[in-house]
């Protein structure tokens, strides 16, 4: 295993703008093991560019990455156990997932809320039936102060979720609301998110060097 400080510290020698979030990507690191540890799930949102992001950040946590995360020998018995044609095919190619929902892509809810209710709101709507005590809300937005992000952060808090914001250098709203914002050292739109990307890839490689997957818990 990896050292997760270790894959930090190769982030900050080939970004070393970034060396000023250091001490909240570990802080958001620390949220997060603790949320898996724990056998919580992760929610997360962004706006246009910012939802490709959520997008690729549970791509990132629900499959392998850097590494083919392959199942224990005791999960995959449990697989098999049941039906050995069936079982055996998922046992070989199912890799451990980091539970994780983008809440971008649901476009029912996500295409009715905004029509019949408030745009402003969606993301808040999608906590509020998804987002229990000790999940992790994550919120992407390059200002800090999208609409529908601060009231989905405000939402998170209110439910018990722990909280992480990356935003721009100014931080905006986001900032008040979370338990840790990695606001990167950039104010334009697409400089911060071509920081936003290196951040947390080195941040789910890192917790997923700390997070050992066992469906059978």
């Amino acid at each position: 295993m990896a050292d997760p400080t270790d894959i930090l510290e190769d982030l900050l020698k080939r970004y070393p703008v970034l060396g000023e979030c250091r001490k909240d990507i570990l802080k958001a690191y620390d949220i997060l093991v603790t949320c898996y540890e724990k056998g919580n799930k992760v929610l997360v949102a962004g706006n246009g560019g910012s939802a490709a992001d959520a997008e690729h950040i549970v791509g990132e946590l629900m499959k392998g990455f850097m590494k083919q995360r392959e199942l224990s020998d005791k999960v995959k018995s449990l697989i098999i156990k049941g039906n050995a044609e069936l079982g055996s095919v998922l046992a070989e190619k199912l890799q451990g997932a980091l539970p994780a929902i983008a809440l971008t892509s649901q476009s029912s809810i996500f295409t009715a809320f905004v029509n019949d209710v408030d745009a402003d709101l969606v993301f808040a709507q999608q906590v509020f039936g998804y987002g229990k005590p000790k999940d992790v809300f994550i919120g992407l937005t390059t200002s800090g102060n999208s609409p529908n992000i601060v009231f989905a952060a405000y939402m998170a808090n209110v439910l018990g979720l722990k909280t992480i914001g990356l935003t721009g250098r100014a931080g905006g709203r986001l900032k008040e609301l979370c338990d840790v914002t990695i606001r990167v050292p950039a104010d334009s739109t697409p400089y911060v998110q071509e920081l936003h990307l290196p951040v947390y890839h080195a941040l789910y490689a890192m917790v997923k060097e700390e997070i050992f997957f066992d469906i059978t818990g």
